[in-house]
């Protein structure tokens, strides 16, 4: 256990804008659990800023320090650490998509919810312009290699090294095998949109029919 995290306390500023600490008063309560159930004594307290005051959810480390008055421990005292915040490659690209999604639904026009218009995120044009990407990145690649093969480019042992790692990382499929993995995703992907669209259908009708009914 290397220690515990908990949302930010409630709370709203001010009228004087003074925004109020991250956190909670039972923090210490629960500081103190957690110190017996580390190996040194001593959890980090990490804290997600989920009160929205800001357009980001930030995220802050502590440690604590006991406060002792006449040898009783009567709180802590807690102190912000340095946090530095890491995500692979694919954590990276997934929330790039996620952000980009959330910014072309978040385009809407109109002053009142009957003139509002969303604009929906084309999932296929993006796995298209995906797709292009992935594609321009291994021509790139494979010119390179042929460069580097025929003579006209010199070798360089990092990006060799670089090669080698991004083709041990792919899985080795047997063409046969892989066409069949493809078409059951598909499958099954066409049958989850096809359920879905059914039941799309069935609550547009009820509604209607509901709307119908209560009129009449």
């Amino acid at each position: 256990v290397v220690g515990w995290y908990a949302s930010s306390a409630s709370g709203e500023p001010s009228e004087d804008g003074v925004v109020p600490p991250l956190i909670a008063d039972t923090s210490s309560l629960i500081h103190e659990f957690y110190s017996g159930e580390t190996e040194e004594n001593d959890p980090v307290h990490l804290v997600v800023d989920t009160r929205l005051f800001t357009d980001k959810i930030s995220i802050r480390a502590y440690k604590s320090t006991q406060v002792v008055v006449q040898g009783e421990s009567v709180g802590n005292l807690f102190h912000e650490l340095r946090l530095s915040l890491k995500s692979n490659e694919p954590e990276s690209i997934c929330l790039n998509e996620m952000i980009k999604a959330q910014k072309k639904t978040a385009a809407i026009t109109g002053n009142g919810s009957d003139n509002a218009i969303i604009v929906e995120s084309n999932t296929t044009a993006a796995l298209e312009v995906s797709m292009k990407k992935l594609h321009a990145l291994l021509e790139s690649t494979l010119e390179y290699v042929n460069s580097v093969v025929d003579g006209k480019a010199p070798a360089d042992a990092e990006v060799g090294r670089q090669l080698a790692d991004t083709l041990a990382s792919v899985p080795r499929v047997r063409p046969d095998v892989f066409d069949r993995l493809f078409h059951d995703s598909l499958q099954d992907l066409l049958m989850v949109s096809y359920l879905s669209n059914i039941t799309k259908t069935q609550i547009t009708l009820a509604e209607k029919l509901n709307a119908s009914l209560g009129a009449e």
